[in-house]
């Protein structure tokens, strides 16, 4: 190809309806990875290291006890951790396995790769849902106004204050977060977005965390406007899904549009089993932290395994998998933090199944438990959404069953 790109701009082509195109992009990108896996290694072994005697020095048997702690994490304990991955394990890795092996028989191929994930099985061309950082801008605000004008207000301010950065660019550091302004209660959001679906969702993510600054920018405490991730993840990924209702204005096509929903329920379903492994991940790592680099690796792949399908073929690509959760970033710069988006999607099907049933309710139910910011208790949060803080079995798989009977429909 004799071209440079970002990771995020050579992801794209990874939905390339050529195999081999992509098997070609996925192995250059795990070759790029792979230079950094000792240096990346090691600085994780240190972290790891330093986190555990801070842990000590804080009369703590480990670090996992001490994050609970730092973080205020009084409404649930490691054993809901435990029952969460149970659950997701139980009731949505074989949705993920189905989902899977469809896959494979749609495209046709032998054996599922890794480069065969992010492909439209049908052939189709890469859904594109606008041209630039501008029509993405202009699109979301519309989207958001026409749930609600508040909600449209608020894009459109931070548009007008030079607040939205949005397009990827050589250079730019990789990610996206929407940053919180406390002083004059306007935040700003800060993405790399190229054109595909997931650039849309990710703003309309970063949107709803907007949001919840306007929503509570008039709280008298900084304290007050911070509320606890559980809650903050709650108010992005409900927009997700609220949304979707709007979607038509970047997919004006029928089928584009009943595709891209589809693929965000899709992505749900994929998220919660990834979102598991890596918490796991990170309780067995701090559980044991004299483990080896061998013996880490092998926790990885034992979590993995739990919660990956059992259709995708790894055969030859075992060294890439073994370092996959190098790429998540939370692991290195803000250590459990993550089974918060598990909770919060699990809140944000619930919250999305009133929406369906009444639009006006389900909204106003969203914006009440935003404006509650830090008031509270993650459970009361919840139920001033009518939703439950719920983590059994029993409450994963009414949601889940909820997820596919609305894939079927739409």
């Amino acid at each position: 190809m004799g071209k440079e790109l970002t990771l995020q701009q050579a992801g794209v082509i990874l939905q390339s309806t050529e195999r081999t195109k992509r098997e070609q992009v996925y192995r250059k990108i795990a070759e790029r990875r792979s230079k950094d896996n000792v240096v990346l290694d090691e600085l994780f072994s240190t972290l790891i290291s330093l986190r555990h005697q801070v842990a000590l020095n804080a009369d703590m048997q480990n670090f996992r006890d001490y994050m609970f702690k730092s973080y205020g994490r009084f409404d649930y304990t490691p054993q809901d951790c435990f029952n969460f991955h149970e659950a997701i394990a139980s009731e949505v890795v074989p949705i993920l396995n189905d989902l899977s092996l469809e896959r494979k028989q749609q495209l046709k191929v032998p054996d599922l790769r890794p480069w065969d994930k992010a492909v439209d099985p049908l052939g189709r061309e890469p859904l594109k849902a606008f041209e630039n950082g501008k029509d993405l801008t202009e699109k979301s605000i519309e989207s958001f106004k026409r749930l609600d004008p508040f909600l449209g207000q608020c894009l459109s301010i931070m548009k007008e204050m030079g607040h939205l950065d949005l397009e990827s660019r050589k250079g730019k550091a990789p990610g996206g977060y929407n940053y919180p302004l406390s002083e004059i209660g306007v935040p700003f959001i800060f993405m790399n977005a190229t054109s595909t679906m997931r650039d849309m969702t990710t703003i309309m993510h970063e949107g709803g965390h907007a949001v919840h600054n306007f929503l509570t920018k008039d709280l008298p405490l900084a304290d007050f406007k911070s509320p606890p991730m559980e809650v903050a993840e709650l108010a992005s990924m409900s927009m997700e899904l609220i949304s979707m209702d709007t979607w038509d204005i970047f997919f004006p096509n029928a089928e584009d549009l009943r595709r891209a929903k589809r693929e965000q329920l899709e992505d749900i379903i994929e998220t919660l089993p990834w979102v598991a492994t890596i918490d796991q991940f990170q309780h067995g790592l701090y559980e044991n932290p004299n483990h080896t680099s061998e013996e880490r690796t092998q926790l990885w792949n034992n979590v993995l395994a739990r919660f990956s399908d059992s259709v995708t073929d790894w055969s030859g690509l075992e060294a890439n998998r073994d370092t996959m959760w190098q790429k998540q970033l939370h692991l290195y710069e803000v250590p459990f933090y993550y089974i918060e988006y598990g909770m919060a999607q699990l809140g944000a099907i619930a919250l999305w199944r009133n929406y369906k049933q009444n639009n006006q309710k389900g909204l106003q139910s969203y914006m009440n438990a935003l404006k509650l910011g830090n008031l509270t208790t993650i459970p009361e949060i919840y139920k001033a959404a009518d939703i439950k803080f719920d983590f059994s079995r029993a409450y994963i798989k009414e949601l889940m069953d909820f997820v596919k009977e609305e894939y079927v429909r739409i």
